[in-house]
């Protein structure tokens, strides 16, 4: 699927958009752990956190789920409120092409965001506690 175009005021269904309604605190060791099919096919899922910036959690339409700081590098644009093709996010503020494998914009633009590792296993998304907690520490980090 092709990028969306740049200043194109693409509207998401309600079933692809962002989903604002309050993860599990994953700051806390026991509660980093969310079912995968609460993150929408070609959506995203916000990390509601008590300490640090906001992770969102996102999953494309061959099921693989990422993890990035919900902040565009460019002018911190909420991640979380793109649109997913591929392996991609749309920021929607000016529509910079983010990797959600890797965090970096892609060509032509320049930046990255923090990306945390994501584990899947029997149909449950983890995050790590300790990874998400260094961010906490340094909320600045990741952001270009």
């Amino acid at each position: 699927m092709a990028s969306p175009t740049r200043g194109s005021n693409t509207t998401r269904p309600a079933s692809t958009r962002a989903s604002s309604i309050p993860w599990e605190r994953c700051d806390e060791p026991v509660e980093n752990h969310l079912p995968v099919e609460d993150i929408p096919v070609l959506g995203s899922r916000r990390v509601a956190r008590t300490n640090g910036p906001e992770v969102a959690l996102f999953r494309n339409a061959e099921g693989e789920v990422f993890a990035l700081l919900d902040r565009c590098p460019h002018k911190g644009g909420p991640l979380s409120q793109g649109i997913v093709f591929g392996r991609s996010v749309a920021c929607p503020l000016h529509n910079w092409t983010i990797g959600l494998d890797d965090g970096c914009a892609r060509a032509p633009d320049e930046g990255c965001t923090t990306r945390f590792a994501v584990k899947v296993e029997a149909g449950v998304v983890s995050l790590d506690v300790d990874e998400l907690n260094s961010l906490a520490l340094h909320p600045t980090a990741g952001v270009a």
